[in-house]
């Protein structure tokens, strides 16, 4: 389930902001690509700046749910606490540092690295209190005071003059300008509006943990934890208003009872997440082109306020063989959410039906947006629903060498509702998802030999169900074509303005997957083993948006982007954004890994996987809100599932992991992990809707026409060569008339990634109890980028420009701890 706060309630280790999974080959991401720790935006960043992981489950066990665990993403945690008895004291306190003193440039980074400072200090004691009693305590506290160093792309010293003859509309357009630095660009040899500074970030992240165990006299015991995560973060802005200043907080109590082979638990997590506007910002969202120049306030659901409370009981028990089990959760989801409720300016190629066609930065200085779009209304809500799950599993063994198992878990989804009565969703309750699992394995001679299948089921999030609180009649989004900037309302007609339906399908139900392996283990000495492994996944209904009362073409009406409105076949509302279940994502991999330890004691892991993953628009973290509302969108109305279907944005044919340990001196260990991947997918658009640039619908997700089709497939790794493999001249904008243009989806991919991180680490025993370790630790090693997609938009100036990499520099950081 997921949690308004990424790490929540499913992780005691979660990826904020500042951290990095180093021991899985993972990178520090470039901070510059801003992310919130809400809706799974950790997750979606992850899975798309490093690709997934092809991960082969032996057994699945019918309590945990594996939905989307074949991409790497770890199955459900259980409530239950489980018991950590000891005899005497042990404990731990650590420290680590990072010093930019130690970091080097990154690729595009002019000038010296900025100072910047991380501390993260902590400590750990677990000890028996009393005959039957046990205590256990963390916590810990990051503090980053650090610069990010990013791209931003900022008009010309000759573009910060308005080209408005009103002196009002003029004033207003300097204001906006005024946002980008004062500065003229100084990497103009990528880009020539492009500009490479540093704006200070600051992150604080407390984490707490306290558990209590007792032992009862007769039977039984009773295990009481509660844990805190939290983040603020007052975020960089390169630009003024670039990014809001988020505060995310989670808090989750569990209690467990343990008798025999029976558990009880009753939990209560809270996650509540506030993101606010910079101070400084314009007021608005500032969209130029679609990546002309940098963003301003590129987030349109600003301002959040949510809290989340999941209150859970669940049970579980074994008899024989037969493990059962099951629970219920009540969830409440109250404050507001925002979609374009401080307004938002597009400014795109146009000719506004005139016979010069403008260019986005052009119509930025004249003051004519091609688009505003802003939510007028009460968005307040309290949004309850319940879930729940009941299943049992159990194990032959018919012989001595074969172990059989099934299972099934019945995991029905309610429908939502609303405190106030404000709410409208049609779809109905789910409680047919019910998902068999099974396996087998068989031990001969040549090895260990598994299979297994099961059904999992996901969720509707309710990140996806609020978005109710957006339609009329309690809101009204707008969206007003070819505005006036100083007055973009001024162009509704009296009585109730037209405003956006948020629809959703009668017959949405939870998506759902069957995920098949089979796994082979050989042992190749008593120093050896080798174990290859086949998973594929075929997952259905998976959440999508698609956007209806698109504008056609209308005999005596202008083919113009003013006319959008009138040109919508339901007179009642503009766009109609209605989720449906209707995706399909298949995956398939193969994996080989090699794991052993030679007589030196190196000890080596090495793994390489093939895979392939296809969709029609959609994955496993699509909440088909915000932003995952604009990636899985179609041309047209028209046959969305074609023109959508195409590699997932996920998709890695090939992949590299190996990890090195070398003990020398008995006391120092070394220790290297190499990740080496192909990269992700990204899709070329037109980056404009207008006529001769797009199909003038009124949704700008237009594909042009590929006229070098030798160049698709290509892979855009690197800026000196960015714009020689992604040429303007392979590509047509759509003619007139024409709804589609012939390129697909995903038909390039971004450069790979190659990453090393290493380490040195020394021990010292100080007494028979007592242990100092101190730890070196380099990652990104050998300092190489892992660059971002290049610009994508045709239209735009920098289309085919690599400005930004995915990764920071080599960086090093030391850890000292003291363990007893």
């Amino acid at each position: 389930m997921a949690a308004v706060l990424v790490a929540s309630a499913q992780a005691d280790k979660p990826n904020l902001l500042g951290q990095a999974n180093t021991a899985e080959g993972e990178n520090r991401r470039n901070e510059n690509v801003q992310f919130n720790l809400i809706d799974n935006n950790a997750q979606k960043d992850n899975a798309i700046r490093l690709g997934t992981s092809a991960t082969s489950t032996t057994q699945f066990d019918a309590e945990r749910n594996y939905f989307g665990s074949e991409f790497g993403a770890a199955p459900s945690a259980g409530p239950h606490v489980a018991p950590r008895p000891v005899k005497q004291i042990h404990g731990q306190l650590f420290y680590r540092h990072l010093n930019s003193v130690l970091s080097a440039r990154s690729f595009f980074q002019a000038g010296g690295v900025q100072p910047a400072r991380e501390n993260e200090a902590g400590a750990g004691l677990t000890m028996p209190a009393g005959k039957r009693t046990h205590v256990h305590l963390e916590a810990a506290l990051q503090a980053i005071r650090g610069n990010v160093n990013g791209n931003v792309l900022i008009p010309l010293p000759s573009e910060r003059t308005p080209l408005a003859t009103d002196p009002a509309l003029a004033s207003a357009v300097r204001r906006i300008l005024s946002a980008y630095p004062d500065r003229a660009p100084n990497r103009s040899d990528i880009d020539p509006r492009m500009l490479n500074t540093n704006s200070p970030q600051l992150i604080d992240s407390p984490n707490a943990l306290a558990q209590i165990d007792h032992a009862f006299a007769v039977k039984g015991r009773v295990s009481a934890r509660y844990q805190f995560i939290g983040q603020d973060v007052t975020a960089f802005q390169l630009i003024r208003g670039q990014n809001p200043d988020t505060t995310t907080k989670s808090h989750r109590a569990n209690l467990t009872y343990s008798r025999d082979a029976f558990d009880a638990t009753l939990s209560f997590t809270r996650a509540g997440a506030l993101l606010m506007p910079e101070n400084q910002s314009v007021g608005v969202s500032i969209f130029v082109g679609s990546g002309a120049l940098a963003t301003i306030l590129g987030q349109t659901n600003l301002p959040v306020d949510r809290v989340q409370n999941d209150y859970r009981t669940a049970f579980r028990g074994r008899w024989k063989s037969l493990r059962y089990g099951g629970e219920f959760l009540r969830r409440q989801l109250n404050g507001y959410d925002s979609d374009n409720h401080l307004g938002t300016f597009t400014f795109r190629a146009n000719s506004f039906g005139g016979p010069v066609a403008f260019d986005p930065i052009t119509a930025l200085r004249l003051g004519r947006p091609t688009g505003h779009f802003r939510s007028i209304g009460e968005i307040h809500r309290g949004f309850r629903n319940n879930e729940m799950a009941l299943f049992a599993g159990n194990e032959w063994k018919p012989r001595t060498n074969l172990t059989i198992t099934a299972g099934g878990r019945w995991r029905p989804v309610l429908k939502p509702d609303e405190v106030h009565g404000r709410i409208q969703l049609p779809y109905r309750s789910d409680w047919n998802n019910v998902g068999p699992s099974a396996g087998l394995a068989l031990r001969t001679r040549a090895g260990v030999w598994r299979a297994s299948y099961a059904i999992h089921f996901g969720e509707i999030f309710p990140a996806t169900y609020q978005q109710d609180r957006f339609s009329p009649p309690y809101n009204n989004k707008l969206i007003i074509n070819d505005p006036d900037l100083l007055n973009p309302l001024a162009k509704l007609q009296p009585g109730v303005p037209r405003g956006v339906l948020y629809a959703f399908d009668n017959n949405l139900v939870s998506p759902y997957s069957q995920q098949y392996t089979l796994n082979w283990q050989k042992a190749l000495n008593n120093n050896w083993t080798v174990e290859t492994a086949y998973v594929g996944s075929r997952t259905w209904k998976l959440l999508l948006h698609w956007y209806e009362n698109r504008a056609r073409a209308v005999p005596g009406i202008p083919l113009t982007t003013a006319t959008v409105n009138e040109r919508r076949p339901d007179p009642r509302y503009t766009d109609i954004r209605k989720v449906y279940g209707s995706a399909r994502a298949y995956y398939d991999a193969g994996r080989v890994t090699l794991r052993g330890q030679t007589a030196r004691g190196m000890t080596i892991e090495s793994s390489y996987w093939l895979s392939k993953n296809i969709d029609t628009g959609s994955d496993y973290l699509n909440t088909a809100y915000d932003l995952d509302s604009f990636r899985g969108l179609s041309q047209s109305e028209a046959d969305v599932s074609n023109d959508l279907r195409a590699l997932g944005r996920f998709d890695q044919p090939h992949a590299f992991l190996t990890r090195v340990s070398y003990p020398v001196f008995k006391k120092i260990t070394i220790g290297a992990i190499a990740l080496m991947k192909s990269g992700t997918p990204f899709t070329v658009v037109t980056g404009a809707d207008a006529p001769g640039f797009g199909n003038v619908d009124g949704n700008n997700n237009d594909r042009p026409n590929i006229l070098r089709p030798e160049i698709l497939g290509a892979t855009i790794g690197h800026p000196d060569e960015a714009r020689t493999k992604l040429p303007r001249s392979a590509f047509s904008y759509i003619r007139p008339g024409e709804m589609t243009g012939n390129l697909g989806r995903n038909t390039f991919r971004r450069g790979k990634i190659a990453n090393v991180n290493a380490s040195l680490e020394r021990a010292w025993k100080l007494a028979k109890e007592y242990e100092v370790r101190l730890r070196g630790e380099s990652v990104n090693f050998f300092n190489t980028p892992q660059f971002a997609e290049p610009g994508l938009n045709l239209a735009d100036n920098n289309f085919g420009s690599i400005t930004n990499t995915l990764n920071e520099g080599r960086t090093f950081r030391f850890q000292l701890a003291l363990r007893f």
